[in-house]
């Protein structure tokens, strides 16, 4: 069942649809509480309801990333984190296309990488 989206969610998830490659396999999965963007069957990145942006990138690149203004490291349900490979961006972090853009390249890096 498809979970409707926030707003937010909608915003997010449509500047990311524009943003990615054209071609690319791409689809949306309800995770984690959000909407999942998955490009060739992975997971590339999640718009939470208050459209915040989940970004899976490269973990050793994790608490570098996280220095930058709007970023933390991602936490699950209670407090767990998710590791260093998955970073929580805030909305206002994410206003400028060139801020998701920049977001979008390193989870675009980590999937080509990871292969």
């Amino acid at each position: 069942m498809t979970v409707p989206l926030t707003p937010e969610q909608s915003a997010v998830i449509r500047r990311v649809r524009s943003a990615l490659p054209p071609g690319a396999a791409v689809r949306e999965v309800s995770m984690f509480g959000s909407r999942a963007v998955m490009l060739e069957e992975r997971m590339l990145v999640a718009a939470g309801k208050d459209g915040s942006l989940l970004v899976r990138v490269d973990p050793a690149r994790g608490a570098q990333l996280c220095a930058r203004p709007g970023a933390a490291p991602a936490v699950m349900g209670t407090g767990r984190p998710m590791g260093t490979g998955w970073i929580t961006v805030e909305p206002a972090a994410l206003a400028a296309e060139e801020d998701l853009a920049g977001w979008l390249e390193e989870a675009l890096a980590f999937h080509a990488g990871s292969g």
